[in-house]
């Protein structure tokens, strides 16, 4: 072994704005002090209740991936369970997540943009 994964961090326009949506599917504090890192403006944390640890990046001239598109990736994405599917789907597009695929009713997950296109699925647990 070489180490331990820190945080996940991810590019975005707007990385306090980032947190926050993420914080409000998540749960958890944004940019809870932690000696690990500052952050400023264009960098900022999510310590989520799970206790996984976000990071999002501020990028000048961000370019979002466009799924499924491979000539511009999705580098990752987040898997998140939910109890119930519909009611998580409502509240992740209520808190502006877009819907990129619904699975046509028949699969127990979906798939959804964060705020700066970001691909993130909602899976029935």
């Amino acid at each position: 072994m070489v180490g331990n994964v820190q945080c996940v961090v991810l590019d975005c326009p707007d990385a306090v704005a980032l947190a926050r949506f993420y914080q409000s599917i998540l749960g958890g504090e944004v940019n809870r002090p932690d000696p690990r890192w500052r952050v400023r403006d264009t960098w900022a944390t999510l310590h989520t209740a799970s206790g996984l640890v976000l990071a999002f990046q501020g990028v000048d001239e961000y370019v979002p991936p466009r799924w499924p598109d491979p000539a511009r990736p999705q580098h990752l994405h987040l898997d998140i369970d939910v109890p119930d599917l519909d009611q998580a789907q409502r509240q992740v597009l209520r808190l502006g997540a877009a819907l990129l695929d619904d699975g046509d009713g028949i699969r127990d997950w979906r798939v959804f943009a964060d705020p700066a296109g970001h691909p993130f699925c909602l899976i029935r647990n």
